[in-house]
């Protein structure tokens, strides 16, 4: 290939990751994939010709690995997209389905060529929803033109198939986006948070960790929304989030379920909190997960949580420094950068 074979690939590595996590929902699964590919792509490397460049070619086995896996998994969802909203009454009883997985913003950072169409608002958590009610070849169709930019006789290359055959799966996947998508969507803010959100954020966690579910009730719009995998309970209001709050968070509640601290942090280019949580009767706060929110016009309209989400991914410790220090966290944490 005239190149050193790694130097010439591993500088399209983190764009990569992203491409395959926008195909499968999942940042395990995307992580798995781009080895796959870098591995296709070595055994493979002496019948790369050089009609197209180095990166067109990395996303050809790429996304044709994505297919695979596509093949013979279901897709990922998230507990909204599963029956209607709940009322927090009883235990509830974590599922074990395929959840569409958050991905963290630093692993967005620096991504390379497919920086710019990470800022048009192609990764966020509604619109990666949205991209797995897609069939796999529409999946590959409304990626490849809308955000990366390929054109109709590529993406037909790349699918086997004609150019209109191409250009009537993109079309049917931009119809069932406009379906799915929140109505509000284009109207989101998304990137670094503006100040009004930075504020928001810092009361938010304030709330919580004074363990107040009236104080995180009053920043929520009237009917926002919370989501929690592995849990397929969800809540549609915020009388419904505040009710369940005063169970899970209050101090006061038999069922509390202890005492958090959080920082922010950034996952899907959206403001999000990295959380942990003290247990009663347990002396240190242990990782629990990453909530993303939603904020429109001043207040939140919605709040997902993951407790699966990994504190390696995103920079942070299995523990929380400083644990049975009750003070304010901020200077503690380490940077998640």
């Amino acid at each position: 290939m005239g190149q050193d074979f790694e130097t010439l690939v591993e500088r399209h590595r983190r764009e990569i990751q992203v491409h395959c996590y926008r195909m499968l929902g999942s940042l395990a699964d995307a992580e798995d994939l781009t080895q796959e590919t870098f591995l296709r792509a070595w055994k493979g490397r002496d019948g790369f010709e050089g009609r197209a460049s180095v990166r067109t070619w990395l996303y050809r086995i790429a996304t044709n690995a994505c297919l695979d896996v596509l093949a013979r998994r279901p897709r990922r969802v998230l507990p909204d997209q599963l029956g209607p909203a709940g009322e927090p009454v009883g235990p509830i009883e974590a599922a074990d389905l395929p959840w569409l997985e958050p991905y963290p913003d630093r692993l967005l950072d620096g991504a390379g060529p497919d920086d710019a169409a990470i800022e048009r608002e192609t990764i966020e958590l509604a619109y990666l929803a949205a991209v797995q009610y897609l069939p796999p070849r529409q999946r590959v169709a409304l990626l490849l033109r809308d955000v990366l930019g390929w054109s109709a006789k590529e993406t037909a290359a790349l699918l086997e198939t004609s150019v209109a055959s191409a250009n009537s799966a993109l079309q049917r996947a931009r119809a069932t986006l406009r379906e799915r998508l929140p109505a509000r969507r284009t109207e989101w803010t998304v990137g670094d948070p503006t100040a009004e959100e930075a504020a928001l954020l810092k009361r938010f966690i304030a709330a919580y960790e004074a363990g107040d579910p009236a104080a995180v009730a009053r920043l929520l719009h009237e009917d926002a929304q919370a989501i929690m995998p592995p849990y397929t309970l969800w809540f549609g209001n915020r009388a419904a989030i505040a009710q369940a709050l005063s169970i899970s968070l209050a101090p006061a509640s038999p069922d509390c379920a202890g005492r958090f601290r959080m920082l922010p942090v950034g996952a899907n280019r959206q403001p999000a909190v990295a959380a942990y949580l003290r247990r009663p009767k347990e002396h240190d706060y242990r990782w629990f997960g990453v909530t993303l929110l939603t904020i429109e016009d001043g207040s939140i309209t919605a709040m997902a949580a993951f407790e699966s989400a990994p504190a390696a991914a995103f920079g942070l410790p299995e523990t929380w420094p400083g644990a049975h220090d009750d003070h304010g966290p901020a200077e503690k944490m380490p940077s998640n950068a």
